[in-house]
C-alpha cells in the first residue's frame, strides 16, 4: 500500500502540474485577447466622435456667432452618451470656449500637438502626450469647418485609466506599450513612461506576486518561465491593431502549486485513512463478530415486542372499526334522506312555477270570458300534475340501472315538449329563443320523461344566467351525426369553474335560489341514458351545454 501511495503521488504531481500549468496559460491567453479587444473597441468608438461633433450644427453656429453659453452643457450631454473622458471645443486661437471640464474654460492650447496637428490636416488626429501625474492623455481631435473655412478644433479624450482600474483586481501584471516600446498603460504605476525592458530591470514585480512565485520553478518539469526581478512569470504578448501598440501580461503560477498540493494532500489522506482502516479491521475482527451476534439477539427481542404490540393494537382498531361502521351507516341514511329531499324539491320546483304561470293566465282568460282558452291552460296544468307524479316515481328509481322506461322516440318531439313547458317562463323573462333542428326525424332510445327534465333544467339555468343581461338570446341546436346532440347556448356571464359544475350542491346562485343539484342530477340522467353532458364557455360570450346521446340509426346527417 505504501509503494502504491508513492507511485500515485509521483504520477499525480507530474500529471496535475502539467495540466494546471497549461490551463493557467490558456486562461492568460484568453484574458489577454479580451483586454486587447477592449482597448481597440474603446479607441475605435472614440475616434468616430470628433467627426460627428465637427458636423454638429449647434457647435458650428456657436463658433460662427461666438456665443458659447450653451455649448459646454451640450458637450456634457454627449459625454454621458458616449462615455468619453472629456470633450473640449477650441476656437482658432487655441482658446477653450466650451468643455465638459469647467475649469478648462479659457485655457490656451494653441501650442499643444492635438491643436496644431488638427489644423494641419483635414482628418482626425490622434495624440498621446504624458501628463504631470505620470499618466498619458490620449485624444482624438479634428478641425471644425464650414466649407473650406476652419472655425475651431474639437478634442475628445480617451479614458485610458479605466483599463488600469479594471486590471488591478487580477493576479497578472499587464502593460500596454506603443510603437517605441514605451509603457503607456500599466497595473504598476512606476513602469509608465519607460521602455519595457528598462522598467523590468529596474523595478521589482508587485510583492504579492513575488512571494507567490519564488518557488514556481521547483515543481514543474518544464514550465519555461520568464524571470523578472528574481520571480518566475509567464510572459505573453498580444498585438493591439492600433499604431503598433502591444499588450504584454506577466501571469504567475500562483494557483498551480496550491491546486496540486491540495490534490496531493487529498491522496495522502485517503491512503492514510485506508492504512489505518486496515489495521483497525484486523484488530477488531473478533470484537465485531461478537457485537454482531449481540445485535441480532437484541433485534429479535425488539421484533417480538413489536409484534405483541401490533397484535394488541390490531384488536383495539377492530373494535373501534365496528363502532365507526355503525355510526357511518346511520350517517349515510341521514345523508341519503337529505339528498332525496333536496332532489324532490329541485325537480318539482319547475313544474310548480309553470303551473303558477298557467293559473295566472287562466284567471285572466276567465275574467275576459275566454273560457275555451282557459280550459287549454287547465289541461296543461293537468299534464304538469301528471308529470309531477311521474317525477316522484322516477326519483324512487334513480339508484336502479335498467331500461324498463326506455322507448324509441323522436328527439325533436322531446325538445318540443320541453320548450312548451318553458314557453311561459321564456315569454315572461323576455328571452329570444332560436331553435335549429333537422328536417328529418332523429330517433333515439331513452327515457323520454327524464330527457325532457334534463332539457328543462338546462333551459332554466340558461334563463337564470341571463337575468340582468341586456341581450337575452337562447339558441338550441339539434344535430344528428354519429351521435344525437342537443346544444344549448345562452348569452349570460359564462362559467367561472367548469370543473366543479357537475358536483352535487355546487351552485353560483344566491341562497334560496338553488341547492346545486340540478346539473348533478342532469349529468347522472344523461349518463344513465348512455350519453354524456359537457359544458364550456362560448367564444362570443355565455355558456354552451351539450347533451350527447347514442343515435338509433347510423345516418350521418346534421342540421346546418
Amino acid at each position: 500500500m505504501i509503494a502504491i501511495a508513492i507511485l500515485a503521488i509521483w504520477f499525480a504531481n507530474s500529471f496535475l502540474t502539467d495540466r494546471f500549468v497549461e490551463s493557467t496559460r490558456t486562461r492568460a491567453e484568453l484574458r489577454q485577447q479580451l483586454y486587447a479587444g477592449a482597448i481597440l473597441s474603446e479607441l475605435q468608438r472614440n475616434s468616430v466622435v470628433p467627426l460627428l461633433l465637427a458636423r454638429d450644427p449647434v457647435l458650428i453656429s456657436a463658433l460662427e456667432a461666438r456665443d458659447f453659453s450653451a455649448s459646454s452643457q451640450r458637450l456634457i450631454s454627449f459625454v454621458d452618451e458616449i462615455g468619453a473622458a472629456a470633450i473640449t471645443l477650441l476656437d482658432m486661437d487655441g482658446r477653450t470656449v466650451a468643455a465638459t471640464e469647467r475649469e478648462e474654460l479659457g485655457t490656451d492650447f494653441s501650442e499643444t500637438p492635438f491643436f496644431t496637428e488638427a489644423l494641419d490636416t483635414s482628418g482626425t488626429v490622434f495624440t498621446l502626450v504624458p501628463t504631470d501625474t505620470g499618466t498619458y492623455q490620449a485624444s482624438f481631435s479634428r478641425v471644425v469647418r464650414v466649407g473650406p473655412q476652419p472655425l475651431g478644433v474639437i478634442q475628445v479624450e480617451v479614458d485610458l485609466a479605466q483599463f488600469e482600474r479594471r486590471w488591478r483586481g487580477t493576479t497578472a501584471a499587464v502593460v500596454v506599450t506603443d510603437a517605441t516600446d514605451r509603457v503607456i498603460i500599466s497595473t504598476e504605476p512606476r513602469w509608465r513612461g519607460k521602455p519595457l525592458e528598462e522598467a523590468l530591470e529596474g523595478l521589482p514585480v508587485p510583492s504579492a506576486l513575488q512571494r507567490a512565485l519564488q518557488t514556481a520553478g521547483a515543481f514543474s518539469r518544464d514550465p519555461e518561465p520568464d524571470w523578472v526581478s528574481g520571480a518566475a512569470l509567464m510572459q505573453l504578448e498580444a498585438r493591439v491593431p492600433f499604431r503598433g501598440w502591444k499588450l504584454v501580461s506577466f501571469t504567475s503560477y500562483e494557483s498551480v502549486r496550491e491546486r496540486v498540493n491540495g490534490v496531493l494532500a487529498l491522496i495522502i489522506t485517503v491512503f492514510a485513512l485506508a492504512l489505518a482502516l486496515g489495521f483497525y479491521l484486523l484488530n477488531r475482527r473478533a470484537t465485531v463478530r461478537s457485537l454482531l451476534f449481540q445485535r441480532e439477539s437484541a433485534a429479535l427481542r425488539r421484533l417480538n415486542d413489536r409484534l405483541s404490540a401490533e397484535i394488541a393494537e390490531r384488536k383495539r382498531v377492530q373494535e373501534e372499526l365496528k363502532e365507526t361502521e355503525q355510526s357511518l351507516a346511520q350517517s349515510s341514511k341521514l345523508a341519503a334522506l337529505g339528498e332525496m329531499s333536496a332532489a324532490v324539491s329541485h325537480e318539482l320546483n319547475q313544474p310548480l312555477a309553470a303551473m303558477k304561470t298557467y293559473l295566472a293566465g287562466a284567471k285572466l282568460l276567465l275574467q275576459r270570458h275566454r273560457a275555451e282558452e282557459a280550459l287549454s291552460s287547465f289541461q296543461r296544468i293537468d299534464d304538469l300534475i301528471e308529470r309531477m307524479g311521474a317525477i316522484t316515481r322516477q326519483l324512487k328509481s334513480y339508484a336502479r340501472k335498467g331500461d324498463e322506461a326506455f322507448e324509441v322516440f323522436d328527439l325533436r318531439a322531446a325538445l318540443s315538449s320541453a320548450l312548451t313547458l318553458m314557453e311561459p317562463t321564456l315569454r315572461q323573462e323576455s328571452v329570444r329563443l332560436t331553435t335549429t333542428v333537422p328536417d328529418f326525424p332523429v330517433p333515439i332510445q331513452a327515457d323520454r320523461l327524464r330527457l325532457e327534465q334534463v332539457v328543462i333544467n338546462l333551459v332554466r339555468n340558461a334563463i337564470d344566467a341571463m337575468r340582468g343581461q341586456e341581450v337575452r338570446e337562447l339558441e338550441i341546436l339539434v344535430a344528428a351525426g354519429e351521435e344525437a346532440v342537443i346544444a344549448v347556448r345562452d348569452t349570460g356571464h359564462g362559467l367561472d369553474d367548469p370543473d366543479q359544475l357537475f358536483e352535487p350542491f355546487y351552485t353560483t346562485k344566491k341562497p334560496g335560489e338553488g341547492v346545486g343539484l340540478g346539473l348533478a342530477i342532469s349529468s347522472g340522467i344523461v349518463h344513465d341514458l348512455g350519453g354524456r353532458l359537457t359544458a364550456r364557455n362560448a367564444a362570443r360570450g355565455g355558456a354552451v351545454f351539450e347533451v350527447r346521446l347514442p343515435r338509433l340509426d347510423n345516418r350521418l346527417d346534421a342540421a346546418e
